[in-house]
């Protein structure tokens, strides 16, 4: 089976997509208030889940390619798993605490008004991405590509400079003792 949406067409309140068994391309669509728990081997392209919970959601093969997430639950949610060619993904006012990006290119992505507690960014690629009012507590920056990145209205944030590549981040002069953390020195 090719498609059964069209382009455009909204999906509100399901909690099950096709099997993956059925091959299916999402193009244009938005998804309202869905509950959803497998999106494996499908194909997001240019879509929008709003109010939706996705929690711990398996997202094997998974192609997300200029998807916005906005208001949506994703805590646990594996983005590792998900195909890494034309990744592309946005998050507004996302509820973020336990999901992976290991080794995701998330460069010029954008995160706004998230809590993201315990977010793994190891080995990703985060270049010149904004994270606009962030919650990063216990976020975990290793190897993680940095550079152009603005913390500049995030908090809770740690970083190691010397694990990470941080050249031309900005960050505010009250917060560059999260840098030293690893340090163990007192700033007064």
């Amino acid at each position: 089976m090719t498609k059964l949406l069209k382009p455009s067409e909204t999906l509100s309140n399901i909690t099950i997509l096709p099997k993956p068994s059925e091959r299916e391309d999402y193009e244009k669509c938005e998804f309202v208030n869905c509950t959803l728990t497998d999106i494996s081997n499908l194909n997001f392209i240019n879509c929008t889940f709003k109010n939706c919970n996705l929690s711990s959601c398996k997202a094997n093969n998974t192609k997300l390619q200029g998807v916005e997430f906005i208001d949506c639950k994703l805590l646990g949610l594996n983005f590792f798993q998900a195909k890494d060619f034309a990744f592309e993904v946005y998050f507004e006012k996302c509820l973020l605490d336990y999901a992976s990006f290991d080794s995701k290119k998330l460069n010029k992505s954008e995160f706004k008004h998230c809590k993201m507690h315990e977010v793994n960014f190891t080995n990703a690629d985060l270049s010149k991405s904004s994270l606009m009012d962030c919650d990063l507590y216990e976020a975990v920056f290793a190897k993680t590509n940095l550079s152009g990145v603005d913390f500049t209205s995030s908090s809770n944030f740690a970083i190691d400079p010397e694990i990470n590549n941080i050249k031309k981040a900005k960050f505010l002069s009250q917060d560059l003792f999260r840098l030293l953390t690893r340090h163990d020195i007192i700033i007064e």
